[in-house]
């Protein structure tokens, strides 16, 4: 498993019975969350959560506060600094586990750009820059790709807190399909891809995007982009049909057969304080040279 075991601002306290009590700083949040069907252990413990998530039978939910908490605050993890606040769709702008493959990704390039060569990378669904700002941190230039015009300033006003203001990165508003056919006519080409395609979704034009039957051909598209000395192709899911070994064969099949290199695929994880256990966080597969 990739576990995200650094963190010393975020920390998943327990869970159970469908729920998670986690620490964001200071500030203590419980949240739904599908994987942890087994009982609590400490339910004394949820006491101390200041806000909880219910969802509502019609879909959505909404939060219950039981103390005032600020309209946002700084997380930290290591040398990034990332804004927080409870939204409207159970989420708080930032994904914890996915710290696990910042590290990695932090790792390939900072080893290229050691050996004096630039890298070029490509976020797409790009979010609030969680891996936009690892990437730029190491000395990549960075793409960053999404339809939401909100996500995207978010993760200007995190690259700004991360000291990253004038870094190279380009930021895009746009559908990411579309924007990766327009490079590939463009002739533009990068080092590195980053996608983390939601399960559902739709485009600034009401583009529509269904994992199942979108992600093997955007997999497929985007190989095109990728240099002739490629870096890393890193592909996330929280879509339980799509497994390791579904990740692996995609990217063996797609990226591996004309590339070279390897491919990696597992779950992702946060450990979990109060019961030692491990809480499953979706699988990303990862391919390097």
């Amino acid at each position: 498993m990739f576990l995200a075991d650094q963190w010393q601002d975020y920390e998943v306290l327990d869970c159970g019975g469908g729920e998670k009590l986690e620490r964001w700083g200071d500030v203590y949040l419980r949240r739904p969350d599908p994987q942890a069907i087994w009982p609590a252990r400490d339910p004394s413990l949820w006491r101390k959560a200041q806000a909880h998530y219910h969802r509502s039978e019609k879909g959505g939910g909404s939060w219950e506060f039981f103390t005032k908490l600020p309209d946002r605050w700084v997380m930290n993890y290591k040398n990034l600094r990332f804004y927080v606040r409870p939204t409207g769709f159970k989420h708080t702008g930032l994904f914890p586990e996915q710290a696990t493959n910042w590290d990695w990704m932090t790792g390939l390039v900072s080893d290229r750009v050691k050996q004096g060569r630039g890298v070029r990378v490509l976020n797409l669904f790009a979010y609030t820059g969680g891996a936009t700002l690892s990437a730029a941190k190491a000395g990549a230039a960075v793409t960053h790709v999404d339809a939401s015009k909100g996500m995207v300033t978010w993760a200007k006003e995190n690259a700004a807190a991360s000291g990253l203001s004038d870094a190279p990165i380009r930021w895009l508003v746009d559908d990411c399909v579309k924007f990766v056919e327009r490079e590939i006519r463009r002739g533009n080409h990068y080092d590195a891809i980053i996608m983390d395609p939601p399960s559902y979704g739709r485009g600034p034009k009401g583009e529509i995007w269904k994992i199942e039957t979108s992600i093997y051909p955007f997999i497929q598209l985007c190989e095109k982009l990728l240099s002739d000395n490629p870096l890393f192709f890193l592909v996330n899911s929280y879509t339980t049909g799509l497994q390791p070994a579904v990740l692996t064969y995609m990217l063996s099949t797609a990226v591996k057969a004309n590339h070279g290199g390897h491919v990696i695929a597992d779950e992702v994880g946060l450990p979990v304080s109060g019961n030692g256990l491990v809480l499953p966080c979706g699988a990303s597969g990862r391919w390097e040279r």
